[in-house]
């Protein structure tokens, strides 16, 4: 594995038309091929953004051939990419057994093979008062938490796998950065008023305070009459430093991630040899 490898940041519009949404992110990860990306990262809900009906998605993702998880292979395959698939709802668990009337908000990894190498299901769910036109958030109604941190070797390096809410964590991103990871990922679907008071300083954050990269794709736009996302996909380095981000708008950012760098930044600031707590 070379030190330095290109990723890829997908930020999307998503809707409740799965077709659309399917053909929108087709579109962004030839773009990310194109432009030299090893893995691209989709954002959360990249292939439904439709809450009424996770159930009725998630039933059809038990299996791998799923229509939103064979798309993914697929797509690997055909861009000889990898690919970490934001989230998507799986109507059951790690262990195959069934979820009553709710579903699992699972990011799958798939390998340039498109071989399925990983899979993490969100811990934190999001329940909140928010002062938007949706006004109340409570994923639990819909979904089912994990309970498993996941890491998975990658072309780039160990990958910490997180999603959206987890970012709100900082005991979670300390427990991946245990397990020796050098880059997280962090698709999102944050809403406009949440993101623009907390997005920038917590994903910073969490890059600075664990020396990791953080690749955080997002939703960026009016996803529903009721709905709108953050966006400002981004790209940070173990520093704190934005590399690349992109504000609204479906679009794709690169960056090479650069482990030389990673090790720099650790060595001349050991913090983690640091810790007296």
């Amino acid at each position: 594995m070379a030190n330095a490898q290109t990723v890829a940041a997908i930020q999307m519009v998503s809707t409740g038309d799965i077709d659309d949404n399917l053909n929108q992110a087709s579109l962004l990860l030839a773009r990310a091929a194109e432009q030299g990306a090893r893995v691209a990262v989709l954002p959360e809900n990249f292939a439904v953004l439709d809450t009424a009906n996770m159930p009725v998605h998630g039933s059809r993702e038990v299996s791998v051939d799923g229509p939103i998880r064979s798309f993914l292979a697929d797509q690997a395959r055909k861009h000889g990419l990898w690919i970490v698939g934001g989230s998507l709802p799986i109507g059951a668990r790690p262990d195959g057994s069934a979820i009553e009337d709710r579903v699992r908000a699972s990011c799958v990894v798939v390998d340039d093979q498109g071989r399925e190498v990983a899979r993490y299901d969100k811990i934190h769910l999001f329940d909140a008062m928010v002062e938007d036109t949706q006004g109340q958030y409570r994923e639990s109604d819909t979904f089912e938490p994990g309970e498993e941190l996941v890491t998975v070797d990658t072309p780039v390096g160990r990958l910490g796998l997180s999603i959206c809410y987890d970012l709100r964590f900082p005991e979670f991103f300390r427990q991946l950065r245990e397990r020796d990871v050098d880059w997280v990922t962090l698709p999102s679907a944050f809403t406009w008023l949440t993101g623009d008071a907390h997005w920038h300083p917590l994903v910073r954050a969490r890059a600075i305070e664990n020396q990791v990269w953080i690749v955080a794709p997002g939703q960026g736009g009016q996803n529903s009459e009721r709905r709108r996302t953050y966006g400002h996909s981004m790209i940070v380095d173990p520093w704190g430093k934005i590399m690349k981000e992109l504000a609204e708008g479906a679009g794709v950012i690169t960056t090479e991630i650069n482990l030389d760098h990673l090790a720099e930044v650790r060595k001349r600031m050991p913090v983690w040899e640091h810790r007296r707590l």
